[in-house]
């Protein structure tokens, strides 16, 4: 049985890498909601939770994206 190691340590690092910023994006999400609920009702608070939807989209996006890759049957 032969191990490619370059690939595997590859791998391992997009994966953390990858891991790493689905993390950042989704604190700056859960930032964004409560600087919106910490402020009255105005453009700041809309800016705050369009920021806070941007962030949560695009983990769900990420998400989908690596359970599309698991899964077979999705190809």
């Amino acid at each position: 049985m032969h191990i490619d190691w370059s690939a595997l340590v590859r791998v391992a690092a997009v994966s953390l890498g990858v891991t790493v910023a689905v993390v950042v994006v989704f604190t700056l999400g859960v930032l964004g909601l409560s600087r919106a609920a910490d402020r009255r009702a105005g453009p700041a608070t809309a800016l705050a939770r369009a920021q806070a939807g941007l962030c949560f989209l695009a983990c769900a996006v990420v998400v989908g994206y690596g359970i599309y890759l698991i899964v077979p049957q999705l190809h």
